[in-house]
């Protein structure tokens, strides 16, 4: 570990190790990175070749960047974008397949930003970094392809600004521009000219290089007396802004001044099983109602392992959801709720009844999952560990009002949004 840990050092400083240097010190973290070579792109966006040949590509342009125009990237920030270049595609070997595309067979890899973000998610915590570092690169890698879509569906300061909220845009400028120079296509210069074009747009709407892109926004409207109150409004004017509901903090005073008065607490666990969720609930939500699927799947069937009767058993977990939104009860929710349209389901519950919505994501080690497992009463097959750590899909601070990162012993890694 020290040996990675000082090659991982070398990265802050002026070393720019090529594609293959890469793999020898983290293939074995990584294991899709020695598929790269195997993995295939389609000749017209990618006519240099494989994913592995297009990534050492990316490398060199960045670095030359970094000798360059970005030469003010230093230490972490650096690593962080060397890192994100290497680990971008990091998903293809995963999506990659042939699809007909106007009478045509094409190579595509749809979806391989965010699937390769989720499969970060429990890889990238095994090595020595900064935890803000490892939330940084899954930001890079699960949105490296939307700042051009920006541009190309002209969407408006909203939209800048959701993305803002989960991903760095000048790190992720930097990234996308190294990307698009690290291959052969016909159509470089106008997918350069779009990435410029996002520049501008993030520098007008203030949210380039900014560190907290809700900080200036909220400034304005921190006037309530209650910690409890203000913690509603400023949740609910980050999301409405970021989804289009609102054009400025400001309309979140009005628009949600009777919510903040008497509402309730949603908290969304998101972790695997044996992460530690309801040993986290037990000690952190005194008093909160807990809605457990495993507890409704045993009321049923007399077991929580037994998957009969799903659909009744998801039917009482919403009723009773409901019936405590309505009543302004406190509530978490406590399932795995590893996939984002089930996560999706219950937020939006959540904001029909104006409650104040928590995702607490649990972000495990691969070894520290399945030994706490193990040493559960309700232990599960290691097989359904290794399914459930396939089939994440990492949530992002947009699906609800905040969001806490959890890491090994309840430990918090980290905080988005207002907290009292």
């Amino acid at each position: 570990m020290k040996k990675l840990e000082s090659w991982l050092e070398t990265l802050t400083l002026e070393h720019t190790p090529n594609f293959k240097e890469c793999v020898s010190f983290l293939g074995e973290y990584f294991p899709l990175l020695n598929a790269f070579a195997e993995t295939e792109q389609d000749k017209i966006w990618h006519a240099e070749g494989d994913v592995a040949i297009h990534t050492d590509m990316v490398l060199n342009q960045l670095y030359d960047l970094l000798r360059s125009d970005a030469n003010h990237i230093v230490g972490a920030k650096r690593q962080i974008l060397i890192l994100s270049a290497l680990l971008h595609d990091i998903a293809k070997p995963l999506t990659t397949r042939r699809k007909e595309i106007a009478g045509t067979e094409r190579v595509v890899a749809s979806k391989h930003e965010e699937v390769g973000a989720s499969y970060l998610a429990t890889k990238l915590i095994e090595l020595p970094l900064e935890h803000k570092s490892i939330m940084t690169i899954m930001g890079l890698v699960g949105f490296h392809q939307v700042p051009k879509l920006l541009v190309v569906r002209n969407k408006s300061y909203c939209d800048y600004f959701h993305l803002s909220l989960n991903a760095d845009l000048e790190l992720l400028y930097w990234l996308e521009l190294a990307d698009m120079k690290g291959r052969i296509c016909q159509d470089l210069e106008k997918q350069v000219d779009l990435l410029e074009q996002f520049r501008m747009f993030a520098e007008d709407y203030e949210l380039w290089s900014v560190e907290d892109p809700t900080k200036s926004i909220l400034n304005s409207i921190q006037v309530k007396p209650s910690h409890s109150e203000q913690a509603y409004i400023n949740g609910y004017a980050v999301r409405q802004l970021a989804n289009d509901q609102i054009s400025m903090a400001e309309e979140a005073l009005a628009k949600n001044y009777q919510g903040s008065k008497t509402y309730s607490h949603l908290y969304v666990m998101c972790g695997i099983s044996g992460s530690g969720k309801s040993t986290w609930i037990a000690k952190n939500l005194e008093g909160f109602e807990i809605i457990s699927l495993d507890e409704i799947r045993e009321e049923l069937n007399g077991k929580r392992d037994c998957l009969k009767s799903r659909g009744q058993m998801l039917q009482l977990a919403k009723s009773r959801l409901k019936i405590a939104l309505a009543s302004k009860r406190n509530v978490v929710w406590d399932a795995t709720n590893i996939r984002k349209d089930f996560r999706k389901i219950i937020c939006d519950l959540g904001l029909n009844y104006g409650a104040l919505i928590t995702i607490v994501a649990f972000q495990i080690k691969e070894g520290s999952l399945r030994a706490n497992n193990n040493s559960r009463e309700h232990a599960i097959d290691d097989d359904i560990i290794s399914n459930q750590i396939n089939k994440l899909e990492w949530p992002s601070f947009t699906e609800g009002h905040r969001m806490l990162t959890i890491g090994d012993k309840g430990v918090v890694l980290s905080k988005q949004g207002t907290f009292m």
